[in-house]
């Protein structure tokens, strides 16, 4: 029987602001990548959204990006692969703690928006990545963009790298993700994210934004849980992925 992770990026909200709907989206998925503070999220946050994801048995993992709370994260930054080392063991060191009081095991990390998309073609920022994690604890899973520098560097380091897809994103014909600030990045039509999920996970392909169709790996399916609709496009994701017989089930 085939399996797959469902995982999704939360513990965004911070002081007086409220991002997303953790507690209605942890159901419906596999694993939680936590905002370590720098990007979004808070300590009050981070502590609160482990508790929630040990409530429902979600694996738990860091989601390190720039200190860039205005700009969430998706700005690039001039940075050297020592300035990358240095911020990734930080952010992982502050989700590890709240595991830790929690009594809860921290399972992998998974780097966040222009750090990860920096990482998924540069060699140097994402060798840095993976030696952070690989000092910090060998053990964790490293979740990169599949086909990117970041799986390679995974492996390089001798980390579980895991090739992640994405529901709602479309696909460049060399890989990697449209970019945000260009037309169609984002997928709305629900129906059509599905249909692409589907495709990736059932023939390892997805139609690029010009209709050449690539292959591609798919070891774990993100989501955002940050839009109005996220909670029903979840389930109804879930649902779609359980109908095919394929078993929705976290990398430990």
């Amino acid at each position: 029987m085939k399996t797959i992770d469902l995982n999704c990026d939360l513990g965004e909200s911070f002081g007086a602001y409220k991002i997303g709907n953790d507690e209605q989206v942890l159901p419906h998925i596999s694993s939680a990548n936590i905002a370590c503070g720098f990007h979004a999220g808070d300590p009050h946050v981070m502590s609160q959204t482990v508790q929630l994801a040990k409530k429902y048995d979600v694996a738990i993992g860091a989601h390190p990006g720039f200190q860039d709370l205005v700009g969430f994260g998706r700005r690039a930054m001039a940075v050297s692969p020592s300035d990358v080392y240095d911020l990734v063991i930080y952010q992982i060191g502050a989700l590890s703690a709240f595991c830790q009081v929690h009594d809860v095991k921290l399972t992998h990390v998974k780097p966040h928006g222009a750090l990860y998309n920096m990482a998924a073609v540069d060699t140097s920022l994402a060798e840095a990545i993976a030696k952070a994690i690989a000092n910090f604890d060998p053990t964790l899973v490293l979740y990169g963009l599949a086909g990117s520098k970041l799986i390679e560097a995974g492996e390089k380091y001798g980390l579980h790298a895991v090739s992640e897809v994405f529901a709602d994103r479309t696909y460049q014909p060399d890989g990697t993700l449209t970019q945000r600030t260009e037309p169609n990045a984002v997928i709305h039509d629900s129906n059509q994210s599905i249909k692409q999920v589907l495709q990736m996970v059932k023939e390892q392909t997805v139609q690029t934004i010009t209709g050449e169709v690539i292959p591609i790996k798919a070891d774990s399916i993100c989501v955002h849980g940050d839009n109005i609709h996220a909670i029903q496009f979840v389930q109804r994701l879930n649902h779609a992925l359980t109908n095919e017989g394929i078993t929705i089930k976290a990398i430990r």
